[in-house]
């Protein structure tokens, strides 16, 4: 089986395709704002960009791993998950409290999905 990386650095990568997979690492906001709705906005649009490099895109996501910071922000996280995700496709998904890696990260996403090419 093949392993294809992206986004590589020293120590991980954003994305690993194998198996007919594609397997992101959490994502965090690239320019951290003090808004839920902000930072889910800049992680989903990364994914949609990794998920391209990849050979797939939201609608083979399988599943979503999703941390807050806060989960009272929970329904303005939802409102932008639920612009986005794909109509007619509801991946697995699970969304928690959880202490992140630098005070001014919100929220971190990482995701599962099938690749759609290749």
């Amino acid at each position: 089986m093949m392993i294809e990386r992206y986004a590589t650095t020293p120590r991980m990568s954003q994305a690993v395709a194998g198996g007919g997979f594609v397997f992101l690492s959490g994502q965090v906001a690239a320019n951290p704002t003090p808004s839920v709705k902000e930072q889910t906005d800049q992680i989903l649009q990364r994914i949609d960009h990794l998920l391209a490099a990849a050979g797939s895109n939201r609608e083979h996501i399988l599943s979503a791993s999703v941390w807050l910071a806060d989960i009272s922000q929970f329904a303005e996280f939802n409102s932008v998950w639920d612009a986005w995700v794909a109509k007619d496709h509801s991946p697995a998904r699970a969304t928690v409290e959880a202490r992140l890696a630098a005070p001014e990260y919100l929220v971190e996403i990482a995701v599962i999905a099938l690749r759609a090419t290749g």
